[in-house]
């Protein structure tokens, strides 16, 4: 019988959906504002950019071989509570995310997450031959199904994802649900807590992974430098966890993994508190601000604890981000995400914020106006 090259090929990895990013700005002399990726409204954090062109002398050699430099540096942004045994660097969180289904999941086990969420989860298990097992979130408010998540756990479970604040929703877990699903969790499972945007959220009862790593559970914060730092065209993030399992994922790290200029990026970027505390009360600001605009013009949102709103359009999806960009603002429809008719807008700067209201308020208008 003859075969070709397809008789070698995995059987789960068949054509499906694949995860597509944001797009960028089209050429254009049109000022456009982008809103449709969740990047920093500043820019870069300037400490970030002054490592990053200190460290171009050095491109034409290897960099560090391994990621210890930069996991020192994140000893002493987490004060001293975590040792550098407990990090993990990597190539953006989305490459950490890889590294721990890598290492964790074999043909056949099983992943769970609760969608509306952040694709790569999903679509990364899928590479491995991972069983997705999905818990949605419930509606209307997009809150964690605890209960349920744990009714789905079997045998074949090794990690569960968390995210919080949530991408697409920017809804959280609040401590109380999050103590309580974490006891219950069976001590051979992954807990993978996506915090990446944790620098915006202020809600009273807002918890980050890391109360639960000092305890020894087996969760891994995962962070990235691409929001609040401003750097994500570098590429670079880094989850945090027990030294059982950070020392264990690390023996898939390839060795030179970081280029230099990433970590001299975010070494910078951890040190530019200036530019973090401006980033931050940027946001919040623009989040009441913007959230008081969809309050006055009738549109129906979810209150954020992260740099971004989802909302429910005032027209169908595409339509809606069609006209938008036709009034210069980016968007980003999130059927993708699994919050199918649904819209994800990006908190920008002063300018891009009035921009953005002042949009809404056009299509609104014409849209009444063709009634």
């Amino acid at each position: 019988m003859t075969k070709d090259i397809t008789s070698i090929f995995k059987d789960h990895l068949v054509p499906k959906e694949v995860y597509k990013g944001g797009k960028n700005i089209p050429p254009t002399d049109k000022k456009i504002y982008k809103l449709s990726s969740n990047e920093n409204p500043l820019g870069a954090s300037p400490k970030a950019v002054a490592g990053m062109k200190a460290a171009l002398d050095k491109i034409d050699i290897y960099p560090d071989q391994t990621d210890i430099r930069l996991r020192e540096a994140l000893v002493q942004d987490f004060d001293g509570q975590l040792t550098a045994d407990q990090f993990l660097c990597g190539n953006s969180g989305s490459e950490v995310i890889d590294m721990l289904l890598r290492a964790f999941i074999n043909k056949g086990d099983e992943v769970i997450f609760s969608n509306p969420c952040f694709l790569p989860y999903s679509v990364f298990s899928r590479w491995y031959g991972a069983h997705q097992v999905d818990v949605p979130l419930l509606a209307p408010n997009y809150d964690l199904d605890v209960e349920s998540i744990l009714n789905a756990i079997t045998e074949k479970t090794k990690i569960i994802f968390l995210t919080s604040p949530n991408n697409p929703t920017g809804t959280y877990i609040p401590k109380p649900v999050m103590d309580d699903f974490i006891s219950r969790v069976p001590k051979d499972i992954v807990v993978v807590f996506d915090e990446v945007y944790r620098h915006f959220a202020d809600a009273d009862d807002y918890v980050t992974a890391l109360p639960y790593v000092l305890e020894g559970h087996n969760v891994i914060g995962l962070n990235s430098f691409s929001k609040t730092y401003g750097l994500a065209g570098q590429r670079i993030g880094y989850g945090y966890t027990t030294a059982t399992i950070a020392n264990y994922v690390r023996l898939i790290h390839k060795p030179f993994l970081l280029p230099l200029t990433s970590i001299e990026a975010a070494i910078g970027a951890l040190n530019d508190t200036e530019f973090i505390e401006k980033t931050v009360k940027t946001v919040l600001e623009g989040r009441i601000y913007v959230s008081k605009a969809f309050d006055e013009l009738g549109i129906e949102y979810w209150p954020s604890q992260a740099n971004f709103f989802i909302i429910d359009p005032p027209l169908p999806e595409m339509e809606f981000t069609d006209k938008m960009m036709e009034q210069g603002i980016m968007v980003r429809p999130v059927s993708q995400f699994g919050a199918p008719g649904k819209v994800r807008i990006t908190i920008g700067d002063k300018e891009a914020n009035e921009a953005l209201v002042t949009a809404l308020k056009k299509i609104i208008e014409d849209d009444h106006t063709s009634l």
